[in-house]
């Protein structure tokens, strides 16, 4: 059913709503209650915080036309009450890549370290019995 729902919303989205505030969104996913009373829609938008504050304004007030068409779309008895969030999985996913990069960078400074090290002792530190 969230898959029905997520592909709804999306077709809303792009054909019904004209709001102007509306960004360029992408409907990532789609869950809903073991009851199927609430669904919580994520979402993400292409562009800066002002672009994502003015789409998610867009959105709460077209929530009463995505709702109606999940209504008819799903045929369920009772019509889940929306929910939009914004998904954070691209932000997350690019912070996780700089911070990899950072360790790779750190890494080769390591390498290039021990290739220039030398022992800090004798290089055989054992005791040998024929001395």
């Amino acid at each position: 059913m969230s898959v029905r729902v997520r592909e709804i919303v999306a077709a809303v989205i792009e054909r019904q709503i004209k709001d102007p505030r509306l960004g360029m969104v992408t409907v990532t996913d789609a869950r809903m209650t073991p009851d199927l009373r609430e669904a919580t829609i994520f979402y993400t938008v292409w562009g800066d915080d002002s672009v994502r504050a003015d789409t998610a304004q867009a959105l709460e007030s077209a929530k009463g036309v995505i709702r109606s068409a999940v209504g008819r779309g799903t045929g369920l008895k009772h019509t889940p009450s929306i929910a939009f969030i914004l998904d954070a999985v691209p932000d997350t996913a690019r912070h996780i890549e700089e911070v990899l990069e950072r360790a790779r960078h750190a890494d080769e400074h390591v390498h290039a370290i021990a290739e220039r090290a030398s022992y800090a002792g004798e290089a055989d530190p054992y005791r040998h019995d024929e001395e």
